[in-house]
């Protein structure tokens, strides 16, 4: 009989100590926010179930217990995902989307949205950079070509203005940052 053949064996239900257990190996292995931290757990526990004869879980108060402890940061998982997002060329509204879609709250989000603020010009000369677009583009672009390329720094989460002025610029033309 191989290896492949042989009927998988359903994993154990979870304990206080096994849960404890997978939340800090998840916290070990991936940068994640208090929200992601208890939305995997509640999945771990609805796949494998809960053991007899212990109490229920309490996954709040193990998320706010790694979360004084310092195993997981939203603070500092906001600031490092909005420099990601900032770097590879997204704007402001895109960091935001990502941000409430990751579950960080106002208070820890705020100094990572200034951030990404404070950097949305070079975030968008980054994005037409990559995107050969407006000054790093090989040809001027038709009409039809600078439209699509405006919705793409749109879709990015760039302003109206300052997306015009990257895509209506000539290839070579310097975009000044008040732009």
């Amino acid at each position: 009989m191989s290896r492949s053949s042989k009927p998988k064996r359903p994993p154990k239900p979870l304990d206080p100590t096994r849960l404890r257990d997978l939340a800090l190996h998840y916290v070990g292995k991936y940068a994640t926010s208090r929200a992601k931290l208890a939305t995997y757990l509640n999945r771990k526990i609805r796949e494998r179930g809960w053991a007899e004869g212990h109490p229920p879980s309490d996954i709040a108060a193990l998320v706010e217990d790694f979360s004084r402890l310092g195993y997981v940061d939203d603070a500092a998982f906001a600031a490092s995902r909005a420099r990601s997002l900032t770097q590879r060329g997204y704007g402001l509204r895109r960091v935001n989307e990502d941000l409430r879609a990751k579950g960080i709250e106002e208070p820890d989000a705020a100094p990572a949205r200034e951030e990404s603020e404070a950097a949305k010009w070079n975030s968008a000369d980054r994005f037409a950079r990559r995107k050969r677009i407006g000054p790093y583009a090989p040809d001027t672009a038709p009409p039809e070509l600078r439209q699509k390329q405006l919705q793409a720094f749109l879709r990015a989460g760039h302003g109206f203005d300052l997306a015009r002025a990257f895509v209506n610029a000539a290839p070579g033309e310097v975009v000044e940052p008040d732009a």
